[in-house]
């Protein structure tokens, strides 16, 4: 498997505000957001529910990567989709940064990979709480 998942039942407002303070508590910030229920709106006028990618990124864990692997960019920053369900519940999915790096064949990035999953994990388990 390559994400952790959480199911909400909440607004898709709330759940995205949940899911980036969790994030914030475990030291990532969001580097992005791709709307793309509008961008596919916009782009091919079609009509789908919510669905937001946010770009998290640790800076320490992405640093330390980054001194070991300048390339390790390529594999940054950490994907998390919250999107809407057919029955209005919220799933937010949350990439495993363990299973992308093992791309790699970097031990020191690896150890890194694995904090990240751990922080992650916390942020999953406090969106569950949440629900």
């Amino acid at each position: 498997m390559y994400g952790l998942h959480v199911t909400l039942y909440d607004s898709f407002d709330n759940a995205v505000a949940s899911t980036i303070n969790a994030l914030k508590a475990e030291g990532f910030g969001v580097l992005t957001e791709i709307d793309v229920k509008a961008t596919l709106k916009q782009k091919l006028n079609i009509d789908k529910p919510p669905y937001l990618i946010l770009g998290a990124c640790n800076p320490v864990l992405a640093h330390q990567a980054l001194e070991i692997d300048p390339d390790i960019g390529l594999l940054l920053p950490c994907n998390v989709v919250i999107r809407e369900e057919n029955d209005k519940s919220i799933t937010v999915s949350i990439l495993d940064p363990d299973a992308l790096m093992s791309l790699t064949d970097k031990p020191e990035i690896r150890q890194i990979a694995r904090s990240a999953r751990e922080r992650l994990e916390r942020v999953q388990a406090s969106l569950q709480k949440s629900s």
